[in-house]
């Protein structure tokens, strides 16, 4: 509609229009006001650590305040003294005594003295590498005239081109400390003067050697792998949780199974229960702690234990969505509650402890009774309704954990073996750090630690030499 139409419009006729154009202005307005009502009540609160799987490292972390209370540095007073405890038997004692008297020059070399102080000094001896060169020698039996050769003692084998405690320390420095290639190596080259290529820390840490006895650490640890299998598959409880991993370009998902007494590492190419079939086999256990995962859930275990703390971060969720919301800060709480009782468990009498769990219990029934509105409150409802008699088994079994911390704390190694090193080049090479992995892991719930476990599978080490061989 132009200017010259409206002009040859009457008064009546303007009204009108104005008017239909109000009634359209109106109603879109109104449109417009719902559509914005209903964006915001759907729009979701950023995600975190704390209401998600998130991990902290990917959390925005704002600035501190400009007046924050700054706190004094050091102990805080009336904090007792430690001191470094000396050590009863030092290896090197060294003994100050004034051999010329300052005042008068006079001779004090054959004074016995009094002692007036004592020091003791922790220092690294040089670590430079040593080279041992083996010479096998032929020799003519003179009575049958055959020749003969001797085998060389353990760690001096011939097959041998670093010792035993040298491979161990590679694979220490990329297992346990997720160093890379070029970072080995240059560790090697300064602090022990070892010149080592990436192949040499390949073939090392993955590949077999010829003969002898002499196994490589993924080959020798892939050998351990059978017995805490087995273990796995004979515990009560069992704990289970899975993180991506990357090889070979492809996404791949490292497991982790773990007991009281042994911890399984394997990576696989799928996320499926099929996994889990294939590392407990026929074996079922009594029960199974892990997330709401769908194949975790389908563990063979005759009971299933959730995560409470993934429970209570779902639940922040929804929190942070609804902040009014009566029903997720009491589950929370119930949750929170439930936790607590555990750890105080061995400071309560039985009856104590009974009432606090038919407390808990009771609570609990009575939350879930409720009628709820949102949809994501409906979507936990539901499935605390239908995992009801997996939230408390902890309450009811001493040897059972509310939460999954400890498969989460055995992974953990391994996110950030990821995120230094980016992915594995091969599958065997990912095979190689689980079974490694699983070796080192076992060994530290019986107190042992990491390089000794590393260092047992490459053999006998080449230093001290053998007797005889000096």
């Amino acid at each position: 509609m132009t200017q010259d139409d409206l002009a040859q419009m009457s008064r009546e006729e303007l009204i009108d229009l104005v008017l239909a154009q109000f009634g359209q202005i109106t109603k879109l307005q109104a449109d417009f006001e719902a559509m914005k009502l209903k964006l915001e009540k759907g729009k979701k609160p950023p995600t975190n650590s704390g209401n998600s799987s998130q991990p902290p490292s990917r959390d925005q972390k704002p600035n501190a305040p400009k007046d924050r209370r700054k706190h004094r540095h050091g102990p805080p007073h009336g904090h007792p003294k430690y001191e470094r405890e000396m050590v009863a038997e030092p290896d090197h004692v060294v003994e100050i005594k004034p051999q010329v008297c300052e005042a008068c020059q006079g001779d004090m070399s054959k004074e016995s003295g009094s002692l007036a102080d004592v020091n003791q000094i922790t220092e690294l001896p040089e670590a430079k590498a040593e080279v041992i060169e083996v010479r096998q020698y032929e020799v003519k039996c003179p009575c049958c005239g055959k020749n003969q050769t001797a085998e060389p003692p353990a760690g001096l084998e011939m097959e041998r081109t670093f010792g035993a405690r040298l491979e161990a320390t590679v694979v220490y420095f990329r297992q346990e400390q997720h160093m890379s290639y070029v970072r080995t190596e240059a560790a090697l080259r300064d602090l022990h003067a070892v010149k080592i290529s990436p192949g040499g820390i390949d073939k090392i840490t993955l590949a077999p050697a010829a003969s002898a006895g002499v196994q490589r650490g993924g080959q020798q640890a892939g050998q351990q792998v059978e017995p805490i299998q087995n273990e796995i598959q004979q515990s009560k409880v069992i704990h289970s949780d899975e993180t991506g991993s990357r090889v070979d370009g492809q996404n791949w998902w490292q497991w982790v199974f773990c007991s009281a007494t042994a911890v399984l590492h394997v990576i696989r190419s799928n996320r499926s229960v099929d996994v889990i079939k294939d590392v407990m086999a026929d074996a079922t256990a009594e029960v199974w702690v892990s997330d709401c995962y769908s194949a975790q859930v389908k563990a063979p275990s005759s009971e299933l234990q959730l995560c409470l703390a993934h429970q209570v971060r779902n639940l922040q969720a929804l929190v942070d969505l609804y902040p009014a919301s009566f029903w997720p800060r009491a589950m929370q709480a119930m949750f929170r509650s439930a936790i607590h009782s555990y750890n105080q468990r061995d400071h309560l009498s039985p009856p104590e402890f009974q009432t606090q769990v038919q407390r808990i219990e009771r609570i609990s029934d009575w939350l879930l009774k409720r009628t709820l509105e949102q949809r994501e409150a409906k979507r936990l409802l539901k499935r605390y309704l239908k995992y009801r008699n997996c939230l408390f088994v902890f309450l009811h079994r001493s040897d059972v954990s509310p939460t999954n911390n400890v498969s989460e704390r055995n992974l953990r190694p391994s996110v950030v073996h990821r995120k230094v090193i980016g992915c594995f080049r091969s599958g065997w090479g990912a095979r190689a750090y689980a079974a490694i992995a699983s070796v080192i892991d076992t060994a530290e719930l019986n107190g042992i630690s990491p390089f000794t476990t590393i260092q047992s599978l490459f053999g006998t080490p080449s230093l001290p030499l053998p007797s005889g061989c000096e």
